[in-house]
């Protein structure tokens, strides 16, 4: 089992996310008028300056505080998972827990301060949610831990006790 000194790299890895989103929220809130946009790679991305007092694509956007209760859940409940060892002994799901972690506690920092999640990511060769940093650490970490579950959980060499054919001839 990790010691407790082992768990720092997983808790700094998610404090250092979480400082990048909310310097990239700030920044765009100080430079960037709301519903402004500018180029950021052309005829790919954007940033592109909203507020969201919902969820992922608006969901809830009037039960604010019904998502900064979830936020703040779901935050203390990847931090005790970190503390209290209950992941698999891999580095793997500890970094997808981190992400997680980072997403969930950048977007509810927004929502306690200043009561809505600042997005400014925006692709423009098809039309899909605008989002930010936590957004991605989310998405990042949930398709990432997904992903360790279908594929590193199965058994090596095919999952299956294969006698030889030649051991099968043997008297």
């Amino acid at each position: 089992m990790e010691t407790r000194h082992r768990k720092w790299p997983w808790y700094t890895l998610a404090g250092a996310l979480i400082v990048l989103d909310q310097v990239v929220k700030g920044l765009v809130r100080a430079t960037m008028a709301l519903e402004e946009r500018r180029p950021l790679i052309p005829h790919f991305i954007e940033l592109y300056h909203v507020e969201n007092t919902g969820g992922a694509f608006s969901i809830l956007e009037a039960h604010t505080w019904v998502l900064t209760a979830l936020s703040a859940a779901i935050t203390l409940a990847l931090v005790l998972c970190i503390w209290k060892d209950w992941l698999a002994d891999a580095p793997v799901p500890r970094l997808c827990v981190a992400l997680v972690l980072a997403g969930a506690a950048g977007n509810l920092i927004d929502r306690v301060s200043v009561g809505r999640v600042t997005d400014m990511f925006n692709f423009t060769f098809i039309t899909f949610g605008v989002f930010n940093v936590a957004d991605i650490c989310v998405v990042c970490g949930v398709f990432g831990y997904a992903l360790w579950l279908l594929f590193a959980q199965r058994p090596k060499g095919g999952g299956e006790d294969r006698t030889h054919e030649a051991d099968a001839d043997c008297p």
